[in-house]
């Protein structure tokens, strides 16, 4: 009898032959995310990630290193479990190793309980075998003779082994995949593992022989239990199996295993056959994610374009690599990686969205309202908008994290940031701001920004760690987010003091040249009314983006701003006054003459000059179409 009452979400467990790369990273922060939300809404979470450290591959590691095979990965679990996993924030419950002593237990227990019923014989294997993938294959399921799953060459082996009777159940497994449309997403894979047990179903070798780094099988010592039996099995320990049988009936089955797509068919097909066998309920749901690429290849650690995570959460922050990795590629499609489309997210969403919406924020309140988040007044149209907003996506973000669609969860949160974003471009506080008979105006608008900065705390706590925090602090909240229905709009009464801060995510100095190039014409006939291209190539045109505006002191028509290059902060004094109110211009982009001689503008010494277009009373800024890193050449 089941008293589950507990979401059990697993990662794979991961082969500690060589430290783990970003692609192992992006499994596990999805799966974190996934517990963390779930936790979020009051729900208790189990979630186990792990190694699993036994096998041939690990053993000859161990021998080339001159060490034993347990030395050999407790170096590399250790590395895993701290600094890797603790530096990207990874909350799991348990964290399993294959060498576990109540996994032995447990492994040799299934082994013996299916011998006893006749679903593990004594035989002989003849065939294929791939070391990397730890993997035997049939002449029939090779593909040009190597590893259809790796494409790496196999190995000819002929040996005693114990096969596992899994032909017995492809029918019955075959009905339980069409009966149960979720178990295994996203659609597609579902579709290939049909095809797959629908060319038929052959017994498994599950045991090896010459081989002494493994679980032993029980009563043949000359056997040890073949790796994927083994491993698979982890997810049974670590929910209390034959060990703690009331955590085991809180917590079983899983509700979502996430696992990459090239053992998608270990976990849909071996995994609940022997759950099967074992008369245990299957999974909900199994998850096939799609892969990091690096150019049009898989990154992996043995073909030596891995990427490593810490250096990323060591240069970026530990939320813009989780967020890179939560929002860049849809979960279940392959994404490429790049370290430039990581600095775009950075500057982009994080930077600049996010980053300046805060800074704008509190900038506004404590220069309009004394530092307090004003009590609101009746709302206009125009200002229900950020809270109609902020109630659909407290739906959206429910049901998309229920499906698994990740980005999708965080495309939703922005779009309360960019309303929000937009909501001060159209309100222009700074223009409510002088005129006392607005007061009531410009309050609504300071109320209704803190609070939807507050509700996106809340719903950013489960992707990003330390963010949702920092801007609660600055909006003068020290408690921690506990609950999700604290996204619910409204939570701030008025009166709360901010405490300005420092920028979420000061902007990345990209000093490399992205901007796209513009073709000139071939020839151009010289005279007095053009400039040669060697005259226009002396200018140096690049891209900034403004960090502070000032009115200049006894000035009517002149504005001191403060804008970052790419490599440095330096001060324009520009002549646009007229035309822009100093708040509207923080964390805008343009593109300035960097290379123009300075000279002193009512004492100040400016160090540039902003391009603009200006036609009758008209004036406008020139500005990237799109974001652009600071610094990028305009050609």
């Amino acid at each position: 009898m089941t008293n589950k009452n507990t979401w059990y979400i697993t990662t794979p467990i991961y082969y500690p032959s060589d430290n783990l790369h970003i692609g192992h990273a992006y499994t596990t922060v999805a799966a974190d995310a996934l517990a963390r939300f779930h936790r979020l809404k009051g729900e208790p979470v189990w979630f186990v990630t792990g190694t699993d450290e036994h096998g041939q591959k690990i053993a000859q590691k161990a021998q080339e290193a001159q060490v034993s095979p347990k030395q050999f990965v407790d170096k590399i679990v250790h590395f895993i479990q701290d600094p890797l996993w603790r530096s990207l924030g990874i909350s799991y419950n348990r964290f399993i190793r294959t060498t576990d002593p109540d996994h032995y237990q447990v492994v040799q227990q299934i082994f013996l309980t299916l011998q006893e019923r006749g679903d593990i014989y004594k035989g002989e294997y003849e065939g294929w075998y791939c070391l990397p993938d730890e993997t035997f294959w049939t002449e029939s399921k090779l593909v040009d003779g190597k590893c259809p799953d790796c494409g790496r060459p196999v190995e000819r082996v002929k040996q005693s082994s114990y096969f596992f009777r899994m032909s017995r159940y492809q029918d019955r497994m075959i009905q339980h995949i069409l009966d149960h449309p979720d178990f295994i997403q996203p659609a597609s894979r579902r579709n290939e593992m049909l095809s797959f047990l629908e060319a038929g179903l052959e017994d498994l070798s599950i045991s090896r022989t010459g081989l002494a780094w493994g679980i032993p099988v029980p009563n043949d010592p000359d056997h040890v239990i073949y790796v994927w039996f083994d491993a698979l099995s982890n997810y049974l320990t670590a929910a209390g199996y034959l060990t703690d049988p009331e955590r085991f009936s809180q917590i079983w089955p899983p509700d979502v295993q996430i696992v990459g797509k090239e053992i998608v068919r270990f976990h849909t097909i071996i995994w609940p056959i022997m759950l099967m066998a074992l008369n245990l309920p299957l999974p909900q749901r199994v998850f096939g994610h799609g892969w990091l690429l690096i150019g049009d290849t898989k990154m992996s650690k043995s073909r030596g374009n891995a990427v490593d995570p810490i250096v990323l959460s060591q240069t970026y922050g530990v939320d813009a690599v989780r967020y890179f990795l939560l929002r860049e590629v849809p979960f279940g499609a392959d994404g490429s990686y790049t370290e430039d489309a990581l600095r775009l997210r950075f500057n982009v969403d994080l930077a600049n969205d996010l980053g300046n919406l805060l800074s704008r924020t509190t900038a506004m309140i404590e220069r309009f309202s004394n530092g307090v988040i004003p009590q609101p007044h009746a709302f206009g149209p125009e200002d229900k908008r950020l809270g109609q907003i902020a109630a659909e996506i407290y739906e959206q973000v429910d049901k998309a994290m229920h499906q698994l669609l990740i980005s999708d969860a965080l495309s939703q949160i922005y779009r309360l940031v960019h309303a929000a974003n937009k909501y001060i471009e159209e309100r222009a506080p700074w223009s409510l701001a002088k005129d006392p008979a607005r007061k009531e105006e410009l309050e609504n608008v300071l109320y209704n920004l803190a609070e939807s900065l507050r509700v996106v705390s809340v719903l950013l706590t489960p992707f990003l760690i330390e963010t949702p925090q920092k801007i609660r602090a600055q909006l003068g909240v020290d408690q921690p987010v506990e609950s999700y229905r604290e996204a619910i709009y409204g939570g701030f009464q008025g009166g709360e003091r901010i405490r300005r801060g420092d920028p979420l995510f000061p902007r990345l100095d990209l000093r490399e040249e992205t901007a796209a190039e513009v073709k000139l014409p071939a020839e151009v006939p010289a005279s007095e009314e053009f400039i040669t291209l060697e005259d226009f190539q002396k200018i140096q045109l690049r891209v900034g983006t403004v960090r502070q505006a000032e009115p200049v002191k006894g000035a009517d028509r002149l504005l001191k701003l403060t804008v970052f290059d790419g490599e440095r902060e330096r001060t324009i004094v520009s002549g646009i006054k007229a035309y822009y109110e100093p708040e509207a211009l923080i964390g805008q982009q343009v593109v300035l003459v960097a290379n123009l001689k300075p000279v002193k503008l009512r004492g100040i010494l400016s160090e540039g000059m902003l391009l603009a277009g200006s036609q009758g009373q008209q004036l406008s800024i020139v500005s990237p179409a799109r974001p652009l890193p600071e610094g990028a050449r305009v050609k």
